[in-house]
């Protein structure tokens, strides 16, 4: 799951929400310069990671986009079930989109946790450019795509992968809907863990 999905899965726990959004940017010992509540987040966002990339229905997405987009596929599974999420929104949250991505941005810029200078660039870059509310629709995701494409050390291709979204857009709902439960069953539990 991308990072929409990650806050989402956090409930309405910030700390926890904000471990979960940056845990791809933590390396090694820095996990330890944020408070436990926030490290409770990213120990979560591994676990979710885990159970996605083991997930059958996510499994059989990034089988299909293997051929062409090889290890980059899982990445834009994430990605369209994000999508997902976003266009769906309102079946998972009470709150609109719009009034959710505000929030949890002020919730960011105002928050007294310091952060390494690569993680800052990332929460800067999330806000900037409204990357939740872009998830929702097939230009808004196709932006950050190529947005990503520009990073990758090799051509992944990322921004051409929307055609596949757009030519099987009900195949990859479906598959979204039916993890999406098992997902959030597991994340409540795991959080209860943690």
């Amino acid at each position: 799951m991308n990072f929409l999905a990650h806050v989402f899965l956090s409930g309405d726990d910030f700390p926890l929400a904000l471990g979960n959004l940056i845990a791809d940017k933590i390396k090694g010992n820095e996990l330890k310069i944020y408070p436990p509540s926030v490290q409770r987040g990213i120990f979560l966002h591994r676990e979710i990671d885990h159970f996605t990339d083991t997930h059958p229905l996510f499994k059989a997405c990034v089988t299909l986009l293997f051929p062409t987009y090889r290890h980059y596929s899982r990445v834009i599974v994430d990605m369209y079930f994000d999508h997902f999420l976003a266009v769906l929104w309102n079946r998972f949250h009470p709150l609109e989109l719009s009034e959710f991505s505000t929030q949890f941005y002020t919730k960011l810029n105002t928050t007294d946790i310091e952060f390494s200078e690569k993680t800052e660039r990332f929460i800067d870059a999330l806000i900037t450019y409204n990357w939740f509310e872009q998830y929702q629709t097939i230009q808004g995701l196709h932006s950050i795509l190529l947005q990503m494409d520009k990073r990758t050390r090799f051509d992944s291709n990322l921004a051409n992968s929307t055609t596949e979204l757009v030519e099987k857009y009900s195949y990859f709902q479906n598959n979204f809907l039916d993890f999406m439960q098992d997902l959030i069953r597991f994340s409540k539990l795991k959080t209860l863990e943690l």
